[in-house]
C-alpha cells in the first residue's frame, strides 16, 4: 500500500515553484543591481552537484554594463542584443579545456588521471563541454534559488566571444545568460511540456 501521507517530492511546494514549475526564462529586467555577494552565493550553491571525476570544468565570466558589455553585444544575435544590453549582469558560461590541471587537488584518489587527459586533447574537450553543460543546469537553478531570473541564450557567435574574451585561454564559451530581477512583460507564454509517457520507457 502506498503511503499517501508522505509527499513524493519532499522539496517544499514554494521551492518547487521557484526552481521549476513557476520559473521562466526572463526577457526583460529591472535596473535593480545584482551584487557581487549574490554572484558568489550562486556559485557557492551550484558547485556541489556531480561532475565526472569531480572535474568541475565550468568557468564563468560576469560582464556588467560598460565597455566589455558593448564588446559582447557585437557577438550576440540581433534578437538577443536589446535584452543583453539591459540586463544588470550577463554571464558568459564556458568550459575550461585545461580542467585536468586541477585533478590532483580535486580528485586526489586518482591524480594520474591528469596525465592521461593531458595526452588526449580531443577526449578532454568532449569531457569539458559535457560536464560544463551539466554544471550550467545546476548554475541556472542556483540563480533561481537566489531569487533572480535567468535568460539563457545560445544565439551568439561563440568563436567571436572566445576571440574577444578568452584569447590565449583554455576557456571556450558555451552559453550566455542574462540575470537580474524580471522586468515588465518578462515572460513569453508558457510552452507545452512533454508528458511522462512521451519520454519514459521501462525495461
Amino acid at each position: 500500500m502506498t503511503d499517501t501521507t508522505t509527499p513524493l517530492i519532499t522539496l517544499h511546494p514554494d521551492a518547487q515553484a521557484q526552481l521549476f514549475t513557476d520559473a521562466r526564462t526572463a526577457n526583460t529586467f529591472t535596473d535593480e543591481p545584482v551584487t557581487d555577494e549574490h554572484l558568489r552565493a550562486i556559485y557557492d550553491l551550484a558547485k556541489y552537484p556531480p561532475t565526472a571525476a569531480n572535474t568541475q570544468p565550468l568557468r564563468v565570466l560576469y560582464i556588467r554594463p560598460g565597455d566589455a558589455r558593448d564588446r559582447l553585444l557585437t557577438h550576440m544575435a540581433e534578437g538577443n542584443r536589446t535584452k543583453t544590453a539591459a540586463a544588470p549582469v550577463v554571464a558568459v558560461l564556458a568550459a575550461d579545456t585545461d580542467f585536468h590541471d586541477h585533478i590532483p587537488r580535486i580528485f586526489p584518489i586518482r591524480p594520474e588521471l591528469r596525465d592521461g587527459l593531458a595526452a588526449d586533447p580531443a577526449a578532454r574537450d568532449t569531457m569539458a563541454r559535457f560536464n560544463a553543460t551539466l554544471q550550467i543546469a545546476y548554475w541556472l537553478l542556483a540563480v533561481r534559488a537566489a531569487g533572480l531570473a535567468a535568460g539563457p541564450m545560445g544565439g551568439f557567435d561563440a568563436a567571436g566571444v572566445d576571440r574577444e574574451f578568452f584569447t590565449d585561454s583554455s576557456w571556450r564559451s558555451v552559453l550566455v545568460v542574462n540575470i537580474g530581477k524580471p522586468g515588465p512583460d518578462a515572460w513569453f507564454p508558457r510552452l507545452p511540456r512533454l508528458d511522462y509517457d512521451d519520454v519514459v520507457r521501462h525495461a
